[in-house]
């Protein structure tokens, strides 16, 4: 495994993690609990609003809205933003593997994240 990433494996369809990544309400459940985030458009160049809120797992006082913008939208396969610069770039590729999803992140640091992501689409037979 490479170690400038963080990947794991989901026992869930592609479709079915997508959604996870793309809907604001469940991206916001695993990427930030406990925040909360707008997507108004999926499109390359719209502004998503992630309000991060304190909690036990930051060092906030008070909440602190960032302005993400969206880098690359390719259906079932990558969903990319960044904040500010584009060298922040956080990128979630997703690739079909042994009946299931494999999701990795460009940069490490994410296996919380994806740890979530996990437990939300494999718990959930809506998504």
């Amino acid at each position: 495994m490479d170690k400038d990433k963080s990947s794991i494996w989901i026992d869930a369809s592609i479709a079915a993690v997508w959604r996870a990544i793309t809907e604001e309400q469940l991206l916001s459940q695993w990427y930030a609990p406990d925040s909360t985030l707008e997507i108004p458009k999926l499109e390359v160049g719209e502004e998503m609003i992630l309000t991060l809120l304190p909690n036990e797992h930051n060092q906030l006082s008070e909440k602190l809205p960032m302005v993400l913008t969206i880098k690359n939208v390719t259906p079932n396969q990558e969903f990319s933003f960044y904040l500010g610069i584009e060298e922040t770039l956080i990128a979630i590729v997703l690739e079909e593997e042994q009946n299931g999803t494999t999701v990795t992140f460009n940069t490490n640091g994410y296996e919380a994240s994806l740890a979530n992501l996990q437990a939300l689409v494999e718990g959930n037979d809506n998504l």
